[in-house]
């Protein structure tokens, strides 16, 4: 029986867990298992009704800083990671990478852009999760809370594209990563900002974001490497 298994291991698991470790990195693959561990345990206790004392608290702490001006920033910024925004911004990368000729990486971003969209949408409805109400808010939202879908979408969006770049124009790939990070988190503080979204939707939204993202990227580089053993 346990040669049975380490048979199994050696021929299915090990070339496959090997592979894994080679196009994501040990750091890569750690960092993935600890955010899945955080998304895995804040889902549970959501599905348990419970509430995280920390939600309310921060909002309200964020709250107080709220002015005028703040506000159009905020919303502004929000905005960028909007439905109409996200369609709008993934039309013309489509374009500019097929226009190019990278067809395996329009597949692959198209795959990413319907499988966030999926994610998330299956999601708020499995968890159906209310919003914050604590004060009058800028704007309406109908849709249910966890994980925010803001937060998920331009991880998802926005961090494939800053990916594409870094590969392409390697030079850069520290300053497009620093941007793309600045961007992505700018969305999600407008979102705790402006009140529609509790901090635990946010983290949810950034944790399965970035899975879907690596899982997506991980396709990609294999696909690659296939492509070049040919």
């Amino acid at each position: 029986m346990l040669r049975n298994i380490y048979n199994f291991w050696l021929r299915r698991i090990n070339p496959s867990l090997n592979t894994l470790i080679a196009t994501l990195g040990t750091v890569g693959l750690g960092v993935c298992l600890i955010i899945l561990f955080i998304v895995a345990k804040l889902a549970e206790e959501v599905l348990e009704k419970e509430a995280f004392k920390f939600d309310t608290t921060f909002l309200l702490w964020l709250h107080q800083f709220s002015n005028p001006s703040l506000d159009n920033l905020m919303l502004f910024i929000t905005n960028l990671g909007n439905p109409t925004t996200v369609v709008i911004v993934g039309i013309i990368t489509i374009a500019i990478l097929w226009w190019c000729r990278y067809r395996l990486e329009t597949l692959v971003f198209i795959l990413s852009c319907l499988g966030g969209l999926i994610l998330n949408t299956g999601l708020k409805l499995f968890f159906s999760k209310t919003r914050p109400q604590l004060w009058k808010q800028l704007i309406t939202e109908i849709s249910f809370s966890f994980p925010s879908g803001h937060a998920l979408g331009s991880m998802v969006l926005y961090g494939f594209i800053a990916y594409l770049l870094a590969f392409h124009y390697p030079k850069f790939s520290a300053l497009i990563y620093t941007l793309a990070v600045i961007l992505i988190g700018a969305i999600g503080l407008s979102r705790l900002y402006l009140g529609v979204h509790w901090p635990t939707d946010i983290i949810a939204g950034f944790g399965v974001g970035f899975l879907w993202l690596m899982i997506c990227i991980t396709m990609l580089k294999l696909r690659r490497m296939r492509v070049t053993s040919l």
